[in-house]
């Protein structure tokens, strides 16, 4: 799957969406330190344990590099970054009951806006699945020759 590259210093405000969201009961934040068996455990069942495996370096890191979007102490969706690779965006998913609430991509910009407070100019999302998504939502582009990229030689 390719790779694409998101330009961090041209993001565009997202107050409203983080609004819209807030207006549906959910919350967007960092997971801390201690909920990271529960995260691992959200993104194993709902997801893969190749992500699960991702939420759990996200949350060794200092800031922890994992938001999630949850109503009612129930998690709906999560985004990780620079886990596989520094400057990387993903894994990143939201359940399925909870999609159309904007939640992909609030999260999305949560976790880009916060690369961009490290000093990241640009961002890499990598294997990505929904390039249409990316394309509208950040303005990311395809980078050639970048699959399979970082993640060739998979184990299983």
């Amino acid at each position: 799957m390719i790779d694409m590259l998101v330009c961090l210093y041209a993001l565009p405000d997202v107050a409203e969406l983080y609004r819209e969201v807030a207006a549906t009961g959910v919350t967007l934040r960092r997971v801390r330190a201690f909920e990271k068996h529960t995260v691992a455990a959200f993104a194993r069942d709902n997801f893969s344990a190749k992500w699960a495996s991702e939420v759990e370096v996200a949350c060794c890191r200092q800031p922890v590099s994992c938001f999630i979007a949850t109503r009612e102490q129930h998690i709906l969706g999560f985004a990780c970054f620079e886990t596989t690779q520094r400057g990387f965006y993903g894994p990143a998913g939201v359940t399925e009951n909870a999609r159309g609430l904007g939640l992909g991509k609030a999260l999305l910009f949560k976790a880009l806006e916060a690369l961009r407070e490290l000093g990241y100019a640009y961002a890499i999302i990598g294997g990505v699945g929904p390039r249409e998504f990316y394309a509208k939502a950040c303005g990311a582009v395809e980078i050639a020759g970048s699959d399979p990229g970082t993640y060739a030689d998979l184990l299983p």
